[in-house]
């Protein structure tokens, strides 16, 4: 009886997400991020040392001291800016987080891009047909993010106005799910 309801649980998410022009993708396929095999049994971070478009990130999280953490139980759901993403900032912006004096303030800005829980692109399109076109998700660094369906997309906005695309949507993990992002998203 169970299996019954999460089929239907399943259907009702990609149906919703097909509804509001949303690629729903299913939930335990294996993905490819930066040419890299993004394997279901792996905690985050050890994932996204193996994609060549997340060695930013990756470094940004050791300087943070944020690798134990993205090794924890979670679950985390992880909107993860390409090197692209960082390269967009200003110049030096960067070189200057990645500084030791400066590892609170990167902290903040990569759990700004953490919201507790797993939210699977079911999860995010549901949130946002409940909102009614649009989804508030708290982040672990105690700001908001909003999700809106966008051209057949996922935007997700900071609060300083900032928007960013989901470019590659449900990369499954031990301990949660990453959401690629094209955009550096900044807290307040």
């Amino acid at each position: 009886m169970k299996s019954k309801y999460k089929l239907a649980s399943i259907g009702l998410a990609v149906s919703l997400g097909l509804a509001m022009g949303l690629s729903v993708a299913p939930a335990m396929a294996q993905v490819m991020v930066g040419g890299a095999s993004m394997l279901p049994t792996r905690y985050i971070i050890d994932n996204a040392v193996n994609s060549k478009h997340h060695t930013t990130l990756v470094a940004a999280v050791k300087a943070a001291g944020l690798v134990e953490t993205l090794k924890g139980p979670g679950p985390f759901t992880v909107f993860a800016p390409t090197n692209a993403a960082f390269a967009a900032l200003p110049a030096g912006t960067v070189d200057t987080l990645l500084k030791p004096e400066n590892k609170a303030m990167l902290s903040g800005i990569l759990t700004y891009h953490v919201v507790a829980g797993k939210m699977d692109a079911a999860a995010i399109t549901k949130a946002i047909a409940d909102g009614k076109g649009t989804a508030t998700l708290k982040t672990v660094a105690g700001g908001m993010l909003t999700a809106k369906a966008a051209g057949g997309k996922v935007m997700v906005t900071d609060e300083k106005g900032g928007s960013a695309t989901v470019t590659i949507a449900d990369v499954m993990q031990s301990n949660g799910v990453i959401h690629v992002v094209d955009k550096v998203l900044l807290p307040k």
